[in-house]
């Protein structure tokens, strides 16, 4: 599994860390920062990518809120986050209160898009 984050935006890279000293080996994170490779590998556009939290399972890309189920079911120690946050009238909270500030760490960050 391959998570594609903004290693570039303090609030996404410091969330990212916490998970990252898990050291779950079947995750392999990817910084989406002038990366043309995130774009092939996962068929978005480099605001697209900048836009949510990507996870590429297979040959599946998941995204937002999505993503972030897929994250914590791999992590032993978040787990229980997934199972919070997947029920679904919780995840409905959680999907709608993750786009809102997404939208606003994308504006924030906007600036280090190629075009």
């Amino acid at each position: 599994m391959k998570v594609y984050f903004n290693d570039s935006c303090k609030i996404c890279r410091s969330e990212i860390n916490l998970y990252k000293k898990e050291k779950v080996e079947e995750i392999d994170w990817i910084d989406i920062t002038n990366n043309s490779n995130a774009e092939k590998e996962t068929s978005k556009k480099d605001k697209e990518l900048l836009r949510r939290l990507h996870v590429k399972d297979g040959d599946r890309v998941i995204e937002g809120a999505e993503a972030f189920l897929f994250v914590w079911k791999k992590i032993p120690k978040y787990k229980i986050l997934y199972k919070f946050f997947k029920l679904p009238i919780i995840f409905q909270i959680f999907n709608i209160t993750y786009e809102v500030i997404a939208y606003f760490l994308y504006l924030k960050n906007k600036k280090q898009l190629k075009s």
